[in-house]
Parts: structure tokens; sequence; C-alpha cells
């Protein structure tokens, strides 16, 4: 009987620490890296805007704002990563029983308004949200991700600012706000019952003849991953841009830099042509022009032959994941702005992009109502910016896959690496001096 004590003990001891306790913030780092690079490996690295757009093409179908009906929601790959994800923040805020519906202020609901607009129109300058403008962006080495970085820094002390003389200059609207928790035991059945479709799901797209809805179960589980382990460590990517001027922890700001480094590591081996793998390529193709060549005499093989060895041409189909994966042509004001934009929005939302994502998944009413507007702005944005070309002309910045420069991938990689640690010691140092904290 007490090795049965012993034993239960342990295990409510196991499901305290994945399910109840608050993770730190480099063991979520390390993890979110991590399943980022699976992600990207699985099919394509994740992201935040790409679901929030596609929701928000279906609300302007819905009002007539659009002709035609975009892509389901079901079977899109960006939204599906955005189901995932906030099912699994959705699964981690119940069965750690701080699943709760939250209703703001007034006041706190009409900066959420101006909050998703801003992160909408922000993300449609920079080429994507926190993740991919600038994490992912880095992380799969876009020169794009440092013009963003450098404008979320601005758009934060910015935001930080307006926070500050909100609170001096303020008072309507401040009052009103409550929670309607939900009984530990209903949250736990959620919890479960979120488990449960999240599998079901998953084995519904994996059963598909389709390779592109089998490949959806995979990366929805993955994305599911990341949404719980960022709501169990409370993980907000602003949270590291706003931390070191608002209080001087740092944190957050060096746990993002250790995941971006991880991510910048796998996206160099999952990138980087491996003579191997283009050796690999020339022998297939070769017996299977051999076999062809069998069965079609009037082919003009040699041609062809000629066409194979130029390799070269081939080279993109040849890394795991596609060089050009998350590189946009924002690399300059597009970028800079954007960020700053962006910024600026997510210090009033009080969430990045997935910050808002999973909160949403935790019952919190003001991130709901972010989302639609982030939504609706950033597809309207998106939607002009593609019809007058502003990216395709370059008008944004330029698109600079940093391999491709002088760097090649080792210099990438090395300026990406250093770029983090610099940061990483900034903000350490700035915990002890304070030089970068702003002053209400």
């Amino acid at each position: 009987m007490a090795e049965d004590n012993v034993f239960l003990g342990k295990v409510q001891g196991l499901y305290k620490k994945l399910c109840q306790d608050e993770w730190s913030a480099n063991t979520v780092g390390i993890i979110v890296g991590l399943f980022s690079v699976l992600a990207a490996a699985w099919w394509r690295p994740w992201g935040a805007v790409g679901a929030v757009r596609n929701w928000g093409e279906w609300i302007l179908y819905g009002v007539g704002g659009m002709e035609s009906a975009p892509q389901s929601a079901l079977l899109s790959s960006g939204s599906v990563i955005g189901l995932g994800f906030i099912g699994g923040a959705f699964i981690s805020a119940n069965l750690g029983s701080n699943f709760a519906i939250r209703i703001p202020p007034v006041w706190e609901r009409v900066k959420a308004v101006a909050a998703g607009i801003l992160m909408g129109i922000g993300a449609t300058l920079a080429g994507g949200c926190n993740v991919g403008g600038f994490y992912n962006a880095i992380g799969n080495l876009s020169a794009h991700g440092f013009a963003m970085w450098l404008g979320l820094i601005i758009g934060a002390i910015a935001g930080l600012k307006y926070i500050y003389w909100e609170m001096e200059n303020v008072t309507w609207g401040s009052g009103g706000g409550k929670t309607i928790d939900l009984p530990k035991a209903l949250q736990g059945i959620l919890g479960l019952a979120a488990i449960i479709l999240l599998i079901w799901g998953a084995r519904t797209y994996s059963a598909s003849e389709d390779s592109y809805m089998g490949s959806l179960g995979g990366i929805m589980l993955i994305a599911a991953v990341l949404g719980y382990s960022m709501q169990r460590g409370r993980w907000c990517m602003i949270q590291g841009f706003r931390e070191p001027h608002m209080t001087g922890d740092c944190t957050m700001a060096k746990s993002v830099a250790l995941s971006v480094c991880i991510v910048a590591v796998g996206a160099v081996v999952l990138k980087y042509p491996v003579p191997e793998r283009l050796s690999q390529v020339r022998s297939t193709f070769a017996t299977v022009v051999e076999e062809v060549t069998d069965q079609a005499a009037d082919l003009d093989m040699e041609a062809l032959l000629e066409n194979v060895d130029g390799i070269n041409e081939l080279q993109e189909s040849i890394p795991v994941l596609a060089p050009n994966n998350y590189v946009r042509g924002t690399f300059g004001w597009g970028g800079v702005v954007g960020g700053m934009v962006f910024g600026f929005g997510a210090m009033l939302a009080g969430g990045c992009g997935t910050g808002t994502l999973w909160r949403v998944g935790e019952g919190q009413i003001k991130l709901w109502i972010v989302v639609p507007f982030f939504a609706v702005s950033n597809a309207l944005m998106t939607a002009w910016f593609e019809k007058a070309g502003f990216e395709a002309s370059g008008k944004l910045g330029k698109a600079v896959f940093l391999p491709d420069t002088f760097l090649g991938y080792g210099g990438t990689l090395a300026l990406i690496l250093g770029a983090m640690a610099i940061w990483y010691v900034v903000v350490d140092w700035n915990e002890e001096s304070n030089k970068f904290v702003v002053d209400m």
C-alpha cells in the first residue's frame, strides 16, 4: 500500500510539473526553437499571421467584401496551424486549472480594436507578425527579420511611453472588468475533450490520400505543442522587447535570443544543399532517364541529359526546406516601419501575434476582440499590397537570403549567433545598470 502511495505521488508530481507549474522561460524557448525546426522539417515554417489573415478573409467574404470564398479554414495550412496552436493553449489552460472567461474594462476593449488594426497593418508592411517577420525570419536566414527586429524595439518603447501617459491621463472606462471562473472538474473535462478532438483531427487529416491534406495533421500537432508550451510558460515575445525597458527584466529577451539561435542552426541544416543529396538526385534522375530512353526513342535525351548535368537549376528543390521559405522583400523601410507599427499595437493588445493566440486559448476576451480586427486589417492590407505589387516591385525593401550574399551559410550563421549574443549581453547588462529603462 505504501509503495502504491509513493507511485501515485510520483504520477501526481509529474502531472503538476507538466500541467500546473509555470515553466521557465528558457525551457519554453528551447521547446519553441526545437519544434519550430520540426515544423519546417515536417513541411513548412509555422507562423501566426497566415491563420489570422485566412480568418479575416472569411469575415470579409461573410459581409460581402470578397467576391469569391477564400480557402477553407480547415484546409489552409496557416489556419490549421493557428487552430492547433489555440487548441494546445486551451488544453494547457484547462489542465492547469487556469482557464477563465476574463472580460476586460471598456477602455481595454477599445484599445483591443486599435491594437488589432495596427498589428494587421504592421504585419503586412513587415512581411509577417513577430513570428514570420522577426523570429522565423531571422531563424530562416532572411535579412528582413533584422529590419523588423529594429522596428519592434522602437515600437515597444513607443508603446511603453504611451502606456505610461495613459496611466496618468486616462481614467474613462477603467471599470467593469470581471472574471468568470469555471469549476476545476469542468476544466479537466474540457481539456481531455480538446485532446481527443485534436487527435481525431490529426488522424482524419493523415488518413487522406491527398498529400497536402495528409501533411496537415502533423503540422497541427506541432502547433499544438507550441501553443501548449507558450501558455504553460507565459511566453510572449513582445515581453522580451517590453520588459528590458519597463522593469529591466531580461529573462524573456534572453529566452527569445536563445530560441532564435536554435531555429537558425536548424534552418542551416534543412536549407543547406548537402553534396550527398545532390549525388543522389543525379543518380536517381539518370536512372529515370535511362528507363525513359528505352521507351521513347524519339525524345532528344542527349539534350535532356545536358539539362540534368546543369544540376544548379535543381538545387532549389534539393534542400529539405526550400531556401526561399520566409524570405520576404521587406528588408528596408517596410520591415522597420512595420515592426514599429506592429510593436506599438502589440503593446496596446498586451500580446504579440503568438501571445494573442495563446491568450485566446485561455479565455482572454480582450484578445478575442483583437483577433478579428487584426484579421480583417491584415486581409485588407495584404490584398491591396498584392494588387499594387508593392513587395514584388521592391517598394518595401529587398528580399535577401543571407547565404546568397558574400556571407554564405557559415557567415550567416555566425552573424545571427553573434547578433543574438550581443542582444543577450546588452539586456543582461541593462538588468543591472537600468541604462535603457524608460522612466515614467
